[in-house]
């Protein structure tokens, strides 16, 4: 009776080495994939600055808000247009809205426009955007008095509402 047992040999070593990166390498791939697929992330110049600022500049944001006035955005044929109005769907009344546009990573396409008005509560900028996903922080004035600060972020591609 004989018994073949080689026991644990290079080939195995180096099987078991490769499933072992193999593994390692998958799990690394997936993961930056969803990383790259879900948030994308914020640049600000100073982070440690950003974070001491969060929750005060969160409890004017909740102030704001409750003051009922919203605004919403649409891009048609490279118009970018802004509505803002009050809660019952009255048009806010401004005299001025700056657009700040950004890319939510990189900051090589940020520009910031003055937003021209068309009607009451009604903004629009001619202005071409590149394709791809977009924050527009929205400042609006009245008399130079702050009436609403908003960022809203979107992305160009199927953008046309």
């Amino acid at each position: 009776m004989s018994t073949n047992t080689k026991g644990f040999t290079g080939r195995h070593m180096l099987l078991t080495t490769c499933a072992f990166f193999g593994i390692v390498i998958s799990v690394n791939v997936t993961m930056a994939w969803y990383a790259s697929a879900s948030w994308s992330g914020l640049v600000v110049e100073n982070t440690y600055v950003a974070s001491q600022q969060f929750n005060e500049k969160t409890a004017a944001i909740k102030a704001m808000t409750a003051t009922g006035v919203s605004g919403s955005i649409s891009l048609h044929a490279d118009v970018f247009t802004y509505h803002l109005h009050n809660r019952d769907g009255t048009p806010t009344s401004v005299d001025m809205v700056t657009a700040n546009f950004k890319r939510p990573v990189g900051d090589h396409e940020d520009f910031s426009v003055t937003l021209k008005k068309v009607g009451e509560g009604l903004f629009e900028a001619d202005r071409h955007l590149p394709s791809g996903d977009w924050i527009v922080e929205l400042i609006s004035r009245r008399g130079g008095t702050l009436v609403m600060h908003e960022a809203l972020r979107f992305d160009t591609v199927g953008f046309d509402k």
